[in-house]
């Protein structure tokens, strides 16, 4: 069974850095593309950012030049580095996988999510 399991949620102030870290365990065969979206009270859930298993990158119009994705394949393990905070970046964080599992199947997975809260 694979688990996708985040760290490194909380809170900051408005202008202030997180990261996040998420990392898939169990039976791997293949990580394709892997992910970032969060989702705020009330609103959505939206995309904050992928990156391909080739390392090319995407990112929402609200998060381009302040977050970066990376990952580390050897880890099976992506990263979002989140600078310049903003209030409306508070939401849960959900770290996503589109990997191939042991039944020989692309599927989606998803973590628990992590909450980042930004004050101003």
């Amino acid at each position: 069974q694979v688990q996708l399991v985040e760290s490194g949620g909380g809170s900051v102030q408005a202008g202030g850095s997180l990261r996040l870290s998420c990392r898939a365990s169990g039976i791997i065969l293949v990580i394709n593309d892997m992910g970032w979206y969060r989702q705020a009270p009330g609103k959505q859930r939206e995309l904050v950012t992928i990156i391909t298993s080739g390392g090319r990158t995407s990112y929402g119009d609200s998060v381009k030049g302040r977050f970066t994705i990376s990952r580390d394949n050897a880890k099976n393990s992506v990263f979002l580095q989140m600078n310049s905070l903003k209030p409306e970046d508070t939401a849960v964080y959900y770290c996503n996988a589109n990997l191939l599992d042991s039944r020989l199947r692309s599927t989606d997975y998803w973590g628990q999510g992590t909450q980042v809260t930004v004050s101003s």
